[in-house]
């Protein structure tokens, strides 16, 4: 056995807005295991297949059907619930969905973030806040060095624009309100992208595509095959997310900080690499590049030596790990081989077994 995080989440009441979605539902999993009493904040389960209700989660945790667009709809919940912690998901996700829906793509992500925000500044209850907002937050130039915490944010794109005004407000609520003796609230932001992992079915994802036409035993069309990313597993951003929440909740210095989380600079590789690492484990699966639309970067990786330095985090896995618990999950899901909460759970397992023999700092040996 081990002990997680200090074992902080044990019987802790904590919030996940986002709880239906594809990370929010990871997170979600991995707090009722650690013995957290979660509550979930969502609107409606976004993706027709969900990780969410694949692992019947709706019976494990408590779950508002809310608008987080709605200051009271966001003021309600938290009045009731009183939580500990909150892990701040819920947005509009998607970069192409953003040029078709500008407003609900600023609505849910940048009021979103304020409504979280200006509800626990008015309920003034004890409470660690992590936002969680995207690597696309920054001013995307397409240079080949990391993205640090004290660049530039913007966005060419309204998706990208949405993450960097988050950003901002949750710089603005921690210095004008949370910044004082007075205040029980403390907040962080954490910024992560180009997660994969099993349970996602969200549009124009390259492992959703992949997964998709492979599982009908069709080619799968890729739009931009030279495109490269930082792809980390979604257990990786988590750890991180879970790590900075016990440090927050222990250490008044990090409020308002903001931290990236993402593998190391040399696993950057371009969408080819990751499909063809994938076909390693869904053998005689055809891949089919097509034009692509010029929506998003190239280009684009994040420097996470401060969470190193800071938090003592890194991530865990290596790429080929990544592409093999993902593949993986996909392939015993739509072969019936195992249930789905089952499978998520051991590569929860899994995964921290790993971490432990790597030495992260988040896991310890409970004997």
């Amino acid at each position: 056995m081990y002990a997680l995080f200090n074992d902080i989440y044990k019987n802790k009441k904590v919030l996940v807005t986002g709880s239906t979605g594809f990370k929010g539902s990871w997170l979600s999993l991995w707090l009722h295991t650690l013995g957290a009493k979660v509550y979930g904040f969502s609107i409606d389960i976004p993706t027709k297949l969900s990780h969410y209700k694949e692992i019947g989660l709706e019976n494990k945790i408590e779950n508002f059907e809310k608008d987080i667009r709605s200051l009271k709809d966001v003021q309600e919940v938290i009045n009731k619930v009183k939580p500990d912690f909150i892990f701040h998901l819920a947005a509009q996700p998607l970069v192409r969905q953003s040029f078709k829906d500008p407003v609900e793509t600023i609505e849910t992500n940048v009021i979103g973030t304020m409504n979280i925000l200006e509800a626990l500044r008015k309920s003034n209850n004890t409470c660690c806040a992590i936002i969680i907002t995207s690597d696309k937050c920054y001013d995307n130039i397409e240079w080949v060095w990391g993205y640090k915490e004290t660049d530039t944010l913007g966005g060419k794109d309204p998706y990208s624009a949405s993450k960097g005004c988050a950003e901002l407000v949750v710089k603005t609520y921690a210095n004008s309100f949370f910044n004082n003796p007075e205040s029980k609230v403390k907040v962080g932001s954490a910024r992560a992208g180009n997660v994969i992992g099993g349970g996602d079915w969200a549009q124009d994802r390259i492992v959703v595509d992949c997964i998709k036409a492979w599982a009908e035993d069709k080619a799968v069309e890729i739009r931009n095959m030279e495109a490269t990313r930082p792809w980390q597993h979604v257990l990786e951003p988590l750890s991180g997310y879970l790590l900075l929440g016990e440090l927050l909740h222990e250490n008044p210095l990090l409020n308002g900080e903001a931290f990236n989380f993402g593998p190391k600079d040399i696993q950057s590789y371009s969408v080819r690499a990751l499909v063809n690492e994938m076909r390693k484990h869904w053998k005689n699966r055809e891949v089919k590049p097509v034009k692509n639309d010029g929506k998003e970067a190239k280009l684009l990786k994040l420097c996470c030596d401060k969470a190193a330095n800071i938090l003592n985090w890194q991530s865990t896995l290596t790429f080929e790990e990544t592409a093999k618990l993902t593949t993986d999950w996909y392939k015993k899901f739509y072969s019936k081989t195992e249930d789905p909460f089952k499978l998520s759970k051991e590569q929860i397992d899994e995964y921290i077994r790993i971490a432990f023999s790597r030495n992260q700092k988040w896991v310890k040996d409970n004997d």
